[in-house]
């Protein structure tokens, strides 16, 4: 029974301002000036501290919603992700644009788009001060932002063309191209993936080393996807050596993985009788035996560009005012090239 009475002890009620103030006798527009931290009122430092001191006695917490009601604003930035994985590179982008809001008092909320989906986008229900996107938005989604209220979206126009078409889309297969390309290797394959959610993204990359190779008057084999399968990296390497392939362009560092374990058991010598070269450089590429070469990305300049781009509009500034980042996309040169 008494088990029973406290599985029925209702919720404790949330403590409100107007809480403090009656138990300090004072005012709940006092209260709610100290509490809120509301600017141009010149309130006593004596009487704010007891204010303080006394919410956080008696255990009251800001209510989110009631201040995103005063203020105008929920001081959350919404950033919209595409359907991909979250690989290490995202990770570390995402990490550095949260930490850089948090510094500016807002907090960042991921929302992942999906094909087909069911459910509300998050825009809707969380009353975000702006909300940006990894990739441009569609025409269909940027008036379903304006039709919810959002204010402040970024980027503003809708996608056109394809992804291909967006110039540091590809820029990490430019540089794997003239990495080997540099080192004298005149006939190149490329590896995709076969993960359906990176299927664009692959082409995408895909597009651009074989734009890169012409221009460069290089020979690059048709892609083969491929994601850490070893039956099918096996089949490919066998097939790219007999046709004198000597160097690959792998779309991720899993596929490089695969490929170059694929070479290593076939008793190809890395690099002479196949390079490798990934894309992303996660932790892994330095630690694999051998050390893989990769494309690095300045995914922590994505991440300031963003974050920095989020806090220019909602302090009524234009993301024109901030310049696109540098992304210093380089290949860390290893063992396997």
């Amino acid at each position: 029974m008494a088990a029973d009475a406290k599985a029925r002890k209702p919720a404790q009620r949330r403590v409100t301002s107007t809480d403090v103030a009656r138990s300090l006798g004072i005012s709940r527009a006092t209260v709610g000036y100290v509490l809120n931290n509301t600017p141009g009122q010149s309130i006593p430092e004596v009487t704010r501290k007891r204010v303080l001191d006394e919410a956080a006695r008696l255990g009251y917490r800001p209510h989110a919603a009631a201040q995103a009601l005063a203020r105008g604003s929920s001081r959350i930035v919404l950033h919209v992700l595409p359907d991909w994985p979250m690989e290490f590179t995202m990770r570390e982008y995402l990490d550095e644009t949260a930490q850089l809001l948090d510094r500016a008092g807002y907090s960042l909320v991921t929302w992942t788009r999906h094909l087909g989906d069911r459910s509300r986008p998050l825009w809707e229900t969380l009353d975000p001060a702006v909300v940006t996107g990894h990739l441009p938005f569609t025409a269909e989604e940027l008036d379903a932002l304006r039709a919810a209220g959002v204010q402040h979206v970024h980027p503003e126009r809708p996608v056109t063309g394809s992804l291909a078409d967006i110039p540091a889309v590809g820029e990490g297969a430019v540089r794997q191209v003239d990495h080997l390309a540099d080192r004298g290797h005149t006939s190149i394959a490329v590896a995709g993936t076969t993960d359906a959610r990176l299927t664009v993204l692959a082409e995408a990359r895909i597009k651009a080393a074989r734009r890169r190779a012409r221009e460069r008057g290089i020979p690059l084999t048709r892609a083969v996807h491929l994601h850490a399968d070893p039956a099918a990296a096996g089949r490919a390497v066998a097939r790219w050596v007999r046709a004198g392939v000597t160097a690959v362009v792998a779309f991720n560092d899993e596929s490089a993985a695969a490929i170059l374990s694929a070479a290593l058991g076939q008793g190809l010598r890395v690099p002479d009788d196949l390079a490798v070269v990934g894309h992303d450089d996660t932790p892994f590429a330095a630690l694999y035996y051998p050390p893989m070469s990769s494309v690095r990305l300045d995914s922590r300049g994505v991440g300031r560009y963003f974050a920095e781009v989020a806090l220019t509009i909602v302090r009524g500034g234009s993301a024109a005012e901030i310049p696109l980042p540098e992304l210093h996309t380089e290949v860390v040169t290893r063992a396997t090239t």
